[in-house]
């Protein structure tokens, strides 16, 4: 199985490791020697690449039986950049597998698929093309399904929280600790679904064993967790002030992150739970929080 991940050194994902207690085969793409080293300690292979390395990317997917791509470069700064290298490595993957039926898991998120209520996995995703958020990279890869490729795309929470995340909650408590205040925009009404990293992990290990061609799964294990509430955690765990910060001001405080964390991103996932057996079982965000890991030095 070849697995783009482009981790970072000393912090091995935990889909690896779900796929390795699995019995699967791993060889995962890496970005620097220190990272390829992390996985051969774990018992996968290392394959030197990135996102913008296609021959890599090509060459791996050729060799492997499966491919879980789940890399993106996140350059909020740059957003097209990111979105081209998403779309020109699902065209590179789907272009290998067409018509051999192997598996084509691919990260996608819940974020703007649809607006006032929960998302489900029966929603399909608004985005199409180059110039949409990660390239249209869902769409696109689903329409390989027609081309022979088994597709299956996993939309994660905004958060995928836990030891060694270096996400968007990361982001939000280096805002708070550099502020002084833990911030939350407007009234803090605003939700974010979440998952736990171990449950995201058996959720992309069962969706690669068992999902159909096709299908769209959900990594979400709690609906919606209001921004105030993480603001009160980030607040505890830093012992800092909690404050509300005006929609106008958000930009200025929170920086890049702030058009994600002041956006309604609840998700349902009760179909993945029905179609993979799947519950999950980890922390919650807050519990999360309120144990300390985001805070270490």
């Amino acid at each position: 199985m070849f697995s783009s991940l482009e981790h970072q050194a000393g912090s091995v994902p935990p889909r690896v490791d779900e796929l390795l207690g699995a019995g699967h085969d791993v060889v995962g793409l890496a970005r620097s020697d220190a990272s390829s080293a992390s996985l051969e300690a774990k018992g996968a292979q290392g394959r030197r690449g990135d996102l913008d390395d296609l021959d890599s990317i090509r060459s791996g997917a050729q060799d492997a039986d499966a491919v879980v791509h789940l890399a993106n470069k996140h350059d909020f700064e740059n957003p097209e950049a990111s979105n081209k290298a998403e779309r020109d490595a699902v065209n590179a993957i789907g272009a290998v597998l067409a018509g051999s039926n192997r598996p084509f898991l691919l990260a996608s998120g819940v974020t703007g698929v649809v607006q006032g209520r929960p998302a489900t996995e029966e929603d399909p995703s608004p985005f199409h093309g180059p110039d949409s958020p990660r390239g249209g990279s869902e769409n696109l890869a689903l329409e390989y399904a027609q081309r022979g490729v088994h597709t299956v795309s996993v939309r994660f929470a905004p958060t995928v929280h836990g030891d060694g995340d270096h996400g968007f909650m990361a982001a939000l408590v280096g805002v708070a600790r550099e502020r002084g205040v833990a911030g939350y925009v407007g009234d803090g009404s605003n939700r974010w679904s979440a998952v736990h990293r171990s449950d995201a992990g058996r959720v992309v290990r069962l969706g690669l064993e068992k999902a159909p061609a096709g299908a769209v799964l959900h990594a979400v294990g709690e609906q919606g967790v209001p921004g105030r509430q993480i603001a009160e955690a980030i607040g505890r765990g830093l012992n800092v002030p909690v404050a509300s910060i005006a929609p106008d001001d958000a930009f200025g405080h929170f920086g890049w992150v702030r058009m994600f964390f002041a956006a309604d991103i609840p998700a349902q996932s009760t179909i993945t739970q029905e179609l993979l057996g799947w519950a999950p079982t980890g922390p919650t965000l807050i519990d999360d929080l309120d144990g300390g890991s985001y805070f270490r030095a």
